[in-house]
């Protein structure tokens, strides 16, 4: 065994020390959205466990695929896909030596980097690939939850999330609504005793599955679970002006929907006009996020116009969407419409 001399140590902890600073430093730019910033902290970090990792694999290796993980997270939020995947490629292949010798120890953030890993699949259109490492990530949260309940029902319902949205777009719809259920239900368990944390997450899987059952043509309940959607948005819109907005928007067009489909189109347009409304004002400050959120708003309250008899207002709204879906492909607008 090589004893290392005293520059090698000093040199191992000034890095350490040097690269966790950066990681808490990556954390908080996050959480500012100062994405720029915190790709430029997050890269370093990479860099110096890199480093770390060449002499101390057995100490280092955690570290740096958790600081895989953020860059994963950083550059998706930038829009680098690719880079991102590769990121969350490598960390997974990290985690998952981690795991051979400690699995108590590193399951979590194994389980944590698949459900990272799906997303950059599903972001790229890799749904089938994406498929197996969610249904991965959900075994593990499974494991874990049954022993400690309280610490990891979040992930797990976080996790059965992503894998109701990768089912669904592989058009197994029942078994998406079977996941999303059961996410709601987690996620109910959680919202009741720490609220202010997990409202907003339960509000996103209920808005998800009013949309799973009104595909499989359960109405009833879509519209049960849209009204409860709608009014826990409400209230975080009502709590923190100006963050929840699209949320709430997204939500008052899901609950449209049931409404029309069960033939309630008084209530249906007046949701929908609300959400146009909210998406009109989100537009103007963020046009690039919001706008595709917009465009198929209008298709819908054009419908519901439609219904009542307002053709013209109808005819004038449809123009408005289709405007809107040339500005963002002109070469598929009118295929879009169709």
């Amino acid at each position: 065994m090589t004893i290392p001399t005293e520059t090698a140590l000093l040199m191992t902890i000034s890095g350490k020390s040097y690269a966790e600073k950066l990681a808490h430093l990556s954390d908080r730019f996050a959480h500012m959205n100062r994405h720029e910033h915190d790709l430029e902290a997050i890269q370093e970090a990479v860099y110096l466990y890199r480093q770390l990792v060449v002499d101390d694999p057995d100490t280092f290796n955690a570290a740096l695929a958790s600081s895989l993980n953020n860059l994963c997270k950083c550059l998706s939020n930038l829009g680098h896909r690719e880079r991102a995947l590769q990121a969350i490629n490598e960390a997974v292949d990290l985690h998952r030596q981690c795991t051979v010798n400690r699995p108590d120890s590193f399951n979590a953030h194994l389980a944590e980097s698949l459900n990272l890993f799906a997303g950059c699949l599903a972001d790229l259109g890799h749904r089938e690939h994406g498929l197996g490492v969610i249904e991965e990530a959900v075994d593990l949260y499974r494991q874990l939850a049954a022993d400690h309940p309280k610490a990891f029902d979040m992930y797990l319902a976080s996790s059965l999330h992503n894998f109701s949205h990768c089912l669904s777009y592989l058009g197994r719809r029942e078994r998406a609504l079977q996941a999303i259920q059961e996410a709601v239900n987690l996620r109910r368990k959680c919202a009741v005793y720490r609220p202010d944390d997990f409202d907003k997450y339960f509000a996103a899987s209920l808005t998800i599955l009013t949309t799973r059952l009104s595909n499989l043509g359960h109405h009833e309940r879509a519209l049960e679970a849209g009204c409860e959607a709608v009014g826990l948005y409400r209230q975080l819109a009502a709590d923190y002006p100006g963050i929840y907005d699209a949320d709430l928007a997204w939500s008052l067009v899901e609950l449209s929907i049931c409404f029309s489909e069960l033939a309630q189109i008084e209530h249906a347009l007046e949701l929908i006009e609300e959400a146009v409304n909210l998406y009109r004002q989100l537009a103007t400050d963020r046009p690039d996020r919001l706008t595709p959120n917009l465009a198929p708003s209008l298709i819908h309250l054009s419908r519901c116009l439609s219904d009542i008899g307002h053709h013209e207002h109808s005819l004038e709204v449809i123009q408005e969407a289709a405007d809107l879906y040339r500005q963002l492909a002109p070469e598929c607008a009118l295929f879009r419409l169709q």
